[in-house]
Parts: C-alpha cells; sequence; structure tokens
C-alpha cells in the first residue's frame, strides 16, 4: 500500500512523497505440499498443462513450482488432483528460474479456503503442514 505524505522544508505540506506501508496478509501461509495440474499459457503463448507441486499455500493463492515459463498476470486454471476441484488464478509474483523450475507467486480470483485441504478459519497456521 502506498501512502502520500506532504511536508516542506518548513514543516508545512508542499511537497508529495511516496511512502510505502506494509498491509496484514490476509490469511496465513503454510509449507504445504500439494500435487495440481496447472494449465495456461506459457510465456511464448503456447497452451500447456503440467501436474507439479505448491510449496506455500494460503485461502488467497499460493507459490508453486512450474516447468513452463509464464507471465506475470497471466490466468492459470489450477486443479487439485486429490479433490478435482479447480480454482482460476492470476500469476502476480515470477521467482527466478532454477533446476526445478521457476517459483510462481498466485492468487486466486475469488479466496478458496479449502482448495488445497487445509483449514485457515482457525486464525493459527502450522509452519509445517505437509
Amino acid at each position: 500500500m502506498t501512502v502520500w505524505a506532504e511536508q516542506g522544508e518548513d514543516g508545512a505540506m508542499s511537497e508529495v512523497t511516496p511512502v510505502t506501508v506494509a498491509t496484514p496478509r490476509r490469511s496465513g501461509r503454510v509449507f504445504h505440499r500439494v500435487r495440481i495440474q496447472a494449465q495456461g499459457r506459457a510465456h511464448d503463448r503456447k497452451k500447456f498443462k503440467e501436474t507439479c507441486e505448491t510449496l506455500v499455500v494460503n485461502a488467497h493463492g499460493g507459490l508453486l513450482l512450474l516447468k513452463h515459463e509464464v507471465a506475470n498476470g497471466e490466468m492459470l486454471v489450477l486443479t487439485n488432483l486429490l479433490t478435482q476441484e479447480e480454482q482460476e488464478c492470476r500469476v502476480v509474483y515470477l521467482g527466478d528460474i532454477g533446476d526445478k523450475g521457476q517459483r510462481v507467486g498466485i492468487e486466486f480470483l475469488t479466496p478458496a479456503p479449502h482448495f488445497w485441504g487445509v483449514d485457515f478459519s482457525s486464525g493459527t497456521t502450522s509452519n509445517n503442514v505437509n
């Protein structure tokens, strides 16, 4: 979140300076591996479908390890292979590309607290749910 503050040399409000303020997360994050199928369009705009795993999840999205390179803002459809539930999501973070793939942060278009099979409603989340 960016907050705009104005303050001149004499203490009077005159110049606009952006100030960044951290916003709290909407839900707790947990380390949790879930096998999912991700489908969408790769960086080269070709359709792909791949089975991958999550690294970290929360009620509003998660962090995946993908072999295909995707663009920030790209839309994906994830399928939980255990439950066959599908969720549409948006790519919101791209990590460095490594030997095992790229860390990709995704955000659900609508909150889906039960998609990962973790109970986020208790307010307490474990750092080691697997």
